[in-house]
């Protein structure tokens, strides 16, 4: 594996991190939103990560990055809320709230930082790396 290899793996992990902590910070924007109707309802939405295996797979590649294949919404329950006095009210006195856990997002957005820094510090160290094997050639 070439050492430039490592910039692509390290920016591919470094989005991937990047639409992690979008996701999860619209997540925790609209956790508070109500509604009328459960089809109208935020879900809570989550990345779906795969390695580049098409690269390993055809042998382009020793190692390989990470793609976004695509962001889901969550399957888990909607939060149903008596609250008859409520503007957003249905006709039977519910209001509706997104199924999005704060303490889960704020985990998440946690997890997801520290990656984002470790193949920030990745992209670093390999620069590192080739500046010092630029200057072996000076000496």
């Amino acid at each position: 594996m070439s050492l430039f290899n490592v910039f692509d793996i390290s920016a591919t992990g470094m989005s991937a991190q990047s639409v992690r902590l979008n996701t999860t910070a619209s997540n925790i924007a609209n956790a508070d939103s109500v509604s009328s109707s459960v089809d109208k309802t935020y879900r809570a939405r989550q990345p779906v990560f795969a390695a580049q295996l098409q690269k390993a797979a055809t042998g382009q590649e020793q190692s390989v990055g990470v793609d976004v294949l695509g962001i889901v919404e969550s399957n888990k329950p909607l939060i149903m809320q008596y609250s008859p006095n409520h503007p957003m009210a249905n006709k039977d006195g519910y209001i509706f709230k997104p199924n999005v856990n704060i303490i889960e997002e704020m985990t998440n957005m946690i997890s997801a930082s520290r990656s984002y820094q470790t193949n920030v510090q990745l992209a670093e160290s390999a620069k590192s790396m080739v500046n010092k094997t630029l200057l072996l050639g000076q000496r």
